[in-house]
């Protein structure tokens, strides 16, 4: 018998591993991937752990609501009813408003839209656990961050979709890439990454100055295969920046299953452990889950404990853009075999079985709502859309670069509205 060491020996061909996603059109998708944890079954550690041993958090699933309802285990968190209702409220006007605009969309009023259907437990319960100050340096799919407050009127943000003359941005940014500092917005990047490095960096800063503000960076799960997704980490680990590292882990990166990026055999959180990070694995669908532990990290990085990565867990229902089509590379009935559920749905029955809540009231909501949404449309289309013309000005391209516009800048305009006129 020859030793396959010698030299000379025969050996199989080498070959590559291409992951593939668990349904195609036309098949069930198996989610046993996703290796679930029960509710309450994961413990809850000390602030001040040490990253090495959240190994075990970065695999497991940490929730809060049972399949009946009730919040189970040491994450559940002491909200008040009326915290609740707030929370329940701001998802389902974030999707409301996600589905006017996706109509608008179908209109010629915008010209692209990104909902956040299945996944708005996220940026509403996250946001509601963080302090006025705090910088958020989100993706396109957080809009519920913005729809949660009350400063940030619905008309405001539907300016900028409608890209009229009232858009704050003047039209230098793409739907649905805000940027409203006052609520702790930062300006959204169509560059995928870029936004964890920006929210490390702004972190650090924060801690320079010696300030009590920190940072929340979001990517999504095919952002964490961009070489930025380990510069953030690195830096956060070694100068132990206080920042939140949010990857939502919603499956699909555009047509691309999560597998490609990674996440199959292990999971994203798994990657903060190995770089020094304390990490956390979450039902993305749990309000409770995503508020208590966006609250602990939150804590860990006010109290100079360094960064915190959290996977959560969710479950991209829509397109991926309103350019996408999702029946051509998975099957159409993902969203209703999800594990975990639906995240107002759960929500709604966590209230109805403490007490505060009914479905005459869910339904009262709804309708308040809609016409809340429908109003804020009707007001913002007042000042136009990308349907009637009504857009910034030419002068907008010249104008918020320099305190007193130069002279080659003032022809240029010049040249410009001249040329406009003609047209």
């Amino acid at each position: 018998m020859s030793d396959k060491n010698e030299p000379g020996a025969v050996r199989a061909p080498l070959r590559l591993h291409v992951p593939e996603p668990t349904g195609r059109p036309g098949c069930h998708t198996d989610f046993s991937y996703l290796k679930l944890s029960a509710a309450g079954e994961v413990p809850r550690p000390a602030v001040d752990v040490a990253p090495v041993e959240t190994g075990d958090m970065a695999h497991k699933l940490i929730r809060v609501l049972n399949p009946d309802g009730e919040a189970c285990g040491p994450w559940a968190p002491e909200l008040s009813e009326a915290q609740l209702l707030r929370g329940l409220r701001t998802m389902m006007k974030t999707r409301i408003f996600d589905g006017r605009m996706l109509i608008a969309q179908r209109q010629k009023k915008l010209s692209f839209y990104m909902q956040s259907l299945g996944e708005e437990a996220i940026g509403s319960a996250h946001g509601m656990a963080l302090d006025e100050g705090d910088m958020c340096f989100p993706t396109y799919r957080q809009q519920s961050l913005l729809v949660g407050r009350d400063d940030v009127p619905l008309s405001e943000l539907m300016c900028q979709l409608l890209s009229n003359e009232r858009d704050p941005l003047k039209g230098r940014q793409l739907p649905v890439m805000y940027s409203i500092k006052r609520a702790g917005f930062f300006s959204i990047s169509g560059n995928l990454t870029t936004q964890f490095v920006q929210a490390v960096g702004w972190g650090m800063a924060s801690a320079i100055k010696g300030d009590t503000r920190i940072a929340s960076g979001w990517v999504g799960d095919g952002a964490t295969a961009e070489s930025d997704f380990h510069n953030a980490l690195v830096f956060a680990h070694v100068y132990r920046a206080p920042v939140i590292l949010n990857v939502v882990n919603n499956q699909w990166a555009i047509s691309t299953f999560q597998a490609i990026a990674g996440g199959e055999g292990t999971t994203f959180a798994a990657r903060g452990v190995g770089a020094g990070i304390a990490s956390m694995r979450v039902d993305g669908n749990d309000f409770l889950a995503v508020y208590a532990v966006t609250r602990w990290a939150a804590e860990r990085a006010r109290s100079n404990l360094g960064p915190t990565l959290i996977e959560w867990v969710t479950y991209r229902a829509g397109p991926h853009s309103t350019s996408d089509d999702p029946s051509k590379y998975r099957p159409s009935d993902d969203w209703t075999r999800f594990p975990l559920g639906d995240p107002i749905s759960r929500l709604k029955q966590h209230l109805i079985r403490r007490g505060m809540w009914s479905e005459e009231q869910h339904t009262a909501l709804q309708e308040e709502l809609e016409a809340e949404v429908l109003a804020a449309q009707k007001h913002a289309e007042s000042f136009g859309s990308l349907a009637d013309g009504h857009i910034p000005s030419i002068a907008s391209m010249f104008e918020d670069v320099y305190e007193d516009m130069p002279q080659h800048l003032r022809e240029q305009m010049a040249e410009a509205q001249a040329f406009g006129g003609r047209q």
